[in-house]
């Protein structure tokens, strides 16, 4: 019988080392299958909380938080890229354009989750790709009822929810509940709800952790 392990990905859907963690995550689970059995739980946090809905500049943003030069940003995305491309992850060769407030996004993660149940996952993914891979706006009402729609679930339900403050409350309390756990920096993989790993690790790393945990 595989071993059970219950994994909370918390991440932001605008952040790039969050898509590379994804995607190495999945290989390591599928090079486990039949000695490791995954329930996988996506928990939100916010990388810019007080972003306006029609974003910043990428350039801009980066230069005014962390002080970084444009030389230095296009040796990061295109580090980034290449992270990406190893694990099957296809970042734009140019870029993200601007950052945006994600709150709907993880609201919309939350109801996948929770009353459309199944869907999580793929909707994440596929939020990621909308931003990452196609450059598409994770703040937009319209790119997020429609990508939910393209993974299989209620585009009318997901506008309804949208329009409205469903699941905030909730997504504010688990952002909170991480913050309290002391994670400031994504992807934080939690596995089991007491082993931390940090950061866009390789798959050999996820791989191996996951066999020390579940003993196998």
């Amino acid at each position: 019988m595989p071993t059970p392990l219950k994994i909370d990905f918390v991440s932001d859907v605008s952040c790039p080392w969050c898509a590379v963690g994804l995607s190495a995550l999945e290989q390591a689970l599928d090079r486990v299958k039949g000695e490791v059995q995954a329930e996988l739980h996506f928990q939100p946090f916010e990388l810019n909380p007080k972003m306006p809905p029609e974003g910043q500049d990428t350039g801009e943003h980066l230069a005014q938080k962390y002080g970084s030069t444009p030389e230095q940003q296009t040796a990061i995305r295109e580090n980034i890229r290449q992270r990406g491309a190893e694990v099957g992850f296809t970042f734009r060769k140019e870029g993200r354009g601007r950052i945006y407030n994600t709150f709907d996004a993880h609201r919309l993660l939350h109801w996948a989750e929770h009353e459309a149940g199944g869907k999580q996952h793929a909707l994440k993914k596929a939020f990621l790709e909308a931003y990452f891979t196609h450059g598409e706006s994770p703040a937009s009402h319209e790119v997020l009822a429609r990508v939910a729609g393209e993974v299989g679930l209620d585009e009318a339900r997901a506008r309804q929810i949208l329009a409205s403050d469903e699941f905030a409350a909730e997504v504010r309390e688990r952002e909170q509940y991480y913050l309290n756990a002391g994670i400031h920096s994504v992807p934080a993989v939690i596995i089991n709800d007491q082993h931390l790993i940090s950061g866009g690790q390789p798959v050999e790393v996820f791989e191996q952790a996951l066999k020390q945990i579940a003993g196998v």
